[in-house]
């Protein structure tokens, strides 16, 4: 299949459908953590998704390489996961969905800060500029109308460290030896060392389970083999094959997905200020990822 210019209905259909994924995860994650700690939860979500990643890699016949000068930073990328997913995790047993949802996705606020010092291709633009102050203006309202309750700025806080980190992520694998590595070897680093991190740390912190019943594990199971499995590798074979501009104008669909699916499955409220923050936030992402069109003569 060769790349296409344009988002067709295939690639709209897949970019709804794993942001759905991704706004349904945070439901997942605060329900599996009624069962058990989030320390244990992330550990055991990525030892169960490294099955179905590395059989598709062998389906796929992907290269699957770590003498490709990757390996150091595969290592670096997965602690990062690691502690990504460590804080996002923590941050659901703080607050709510519809907080998280807003927080943890504006992670391309800090990606376009970072690439703007790191790729010079990639400066701000006054469009992108505006972006910022749009999103930034939406974390202080969410910060700001958090209302009362114990712990609720530490999940904050909590969300935008993990956000941080996604982006450092992405520029570690975009600008390092590991951007030689395919998506399912960039993904399977991370698992694997996240799995080989997390679990010994949630026996160290204590409290690994909790009130753990057998639909916590079915929960895991969806969450390792369609969330990870199929959302993760879905979005790098779109991205493989559609221009990653016209996606990125699908970015604010995550978090509008998370604070809806919140709402509706976990009964959560939906105050003015976190609807306000989304709708700030979201604009951000947008004005963020949106591309100077070439000029006709290039």
């Amino acid at each position: 299949m060769d790349r296409k210019d344009r988002i067709d209905a295939l690639g709209g259909v897949l970019l709804v459908s794993i942001s759905f994924l991704l706004g349904l995860n945070q439901v997942l994650v605060k329900l599996v953590g009624e069962g058990m700690h989030p320390a244990m939860q992330a550990g055991v979500r990525s030892a169960f998704a490294i099955v179905p990643v590395l059989a598709l890699a062998v389906i796929l016949r992907r290269r699957l390489s770590i003498t490709d000068g990757s390996l150091p930073w595969g290592i670096l990328t997965g602690v990062l996961f690691a502690v990504e997913f460590l804080l996002m995790f923590l941050a659901l047993d703080y607050t709510t969905v519809a907080r998280v949802s807003v927080l943890f996705y504006t992670m391309p606020v800090w990606m376009t800060i970072a690439a703007h010092f790191l790729i010079p291709s990639e400066r701000l633009t006054p469009v992108r500029t505006l972006g910022l102050s749009v999103a930034m203006v939406g974390v202080v309202v969410a910060m700001y109308g958090r209302g009362e309750g114990e712990n609720l700025l530490l999940g904050d806080i909590f969300c935008i460290a993990a956000a941080m980190i996604w982006a450092a992520i992405g520029l570690v694998a975009r600008l390092t030896p590991m951007n030689k590595s395919v998506p399912e070897m960039q993904l399977l680093y991370q698992l694997v060392v996240s799995a080989i991190v997390l679990l010994p740390v949630s026996y160290l912190i204590g409290d690994q389970v909790r009130d753990l019943r057998i639909e916590h594990w079915g929960i895991l199971v969806f969450q390792a083999v369609v969330v990870v499995g199929f959302g993760f590798l879905t979005w790098f074979w779109v991205l493989s094959k559609y221009p990653a501009s016209d996606m990125a104008s699908f970015g604010f669909l995550a978090p509008v997905f998370g604070v809806l699916l919140g709402w509706l499955m976990l009964g959560e409220d939906l105050s003015v200020w976190i609807i306000a923050a989304l709708i700030l936030v979201s604009i951000g992402i947008v004005l963020i990822n949106r591309k100077p069109k070439e000029s006709a003569a290039s």
